[in-house]
């Protein structure tokens, strides 16, 4: 069945690689409902009213940004997978949505191929790699050695099983051949706390948060998990560059409408999304929060996801995670 949700993206890739036509004059209409299956003021909040912002200008009509929080995303996102295929119902999922949930959690209530069509990325979420400045290990290298030593001792705190932060020190495990344990918390905010605090050995945290400590020297940067070093962390490689080859860990967001959706309704919102996403100041607020803006055509898109969710998937396996 795992093979057949990734072979169903790299399908529905085929199906809407240049996919358009003429949009109904009559769309929009009214207010277009962009659901956040999270709380306000996370990272995927923030990127959606950012988005909606300026993206209801473009289409002549307001973005009504509305947070459905819970159970890992998935009630908001179903709230949009039972919408009216009409472009007036759309979802800002992640990638823990979308690549890693039917992979982590044995009975999702809905299916991301079937029900949902990619319509856009819209940033990638970063994480870095932060220690005490007390660790000994200054480098990715160092605190390879250091976790390699110390087999399964060391500890590291992340938002949940299954969240961007512990992917992100899972697929460094299975890359480095290193074991560590996590210690869940109920969010970022708390684990980064009690690394600080000396109760934890590391974390994978979001950039924004980090980068105050960071610069404030109660933590050190060894390297950020994208494929490009961050403006706002210029000098810190990312981990790719500082010795573990192919390492890449972002939690992207993106938008998703109910399948049956016009494709030239899709094709529209990518395209002024696309536009929104150009704007110096746009791209400045998500850069600052540590999100990388970028968009690609609704076929690329979901290319993307069949890839993503291979990965993840693989990731998942070989290091047993479970949701309880």
């Amino acid at each position: 069945m795992k093979r057949t949700f990734i072979a169903g993206w790299a399908v529905l890739a085929c199906l809407l690689t240049g996919s358009g036509g003429a949009i109904a004059q009559e769309w929009p209409a009214r207010p277009i409902r962009m659901v956040v299956p999270f709380a306000a003021g996370g990272s995927v909040d923030v990127t959606a009213r950012i988005l909606a912002k300026g993206l209801g200008p473009r289409l002549g009509q307001a973005i009504v940004v509305e947070n459905r929080a819970g159970a890992a995303g998935f009630p908001g996102t179903q709230s949009v997978v039972k919408s009216a295929p009409d472009g007036y119902s759309i979802v800002m999922a992640s990638a823990g949505i979308i690549s890693i949930g039917p992979y982590l959690y044995k009975n999702m209530p809905f299916d991301p191929i079937k029900d949902l069509a990619p319509i856009t990325p819209v940033v990638d979420g970063v994480n870095v790699l932060v220690v005490r400045p007390d660790n000994p290990a200054a480098t990715v290298p160092a605190f390879i050695d250091m976790a390699k030593g110390k087999p399964g001792k060391l500890n590291f705190g992340s938002s949940g099983v299954g969240a961007s932060d512990d992917m992100a020190t899972q697929l460094f495990m299975s890359l480095t051949g290193t074991r560590m344990t996590n210690i869940p918390y109920k969010g970022g905010g708390p684990a980064m706390v009690d690394l600080i605090a000396g109760n934890t050995d590391f974390m994978f945290s979001a950039v924004a948060p980090a980068v105050a400590q960071i610069k404030a020297g109660h933590l050190r940067a060894l390297g950020v998990t994208s494929s490009q070093r961050l403006e706002v962390l210029p000098d810190v490689p990312t981990i790719a560059q500082a010795g573990v080859p192919g390492y890449e860990s972002v939690a992207w967001y993106g938008l998703f409408a109910p399948v049956g959706t016009p494709p030239a309704v899709i094709d529209r919102i990518n395209k002024e999304t696309a536009e929104v996403l150009k704007d110096p100041e746009v791209r400045r607020q998500l850069i600052d929060a540590g999100l990388l803006p970028h968009t690609s055509t609704p076929g690329e898109f979901a290319a993307y996801i069949a890839g993503d969710s291979k990965k993840w998937a693989e990731v998942i396996k070989a290091n047993g995670i479970k949701v309880e």
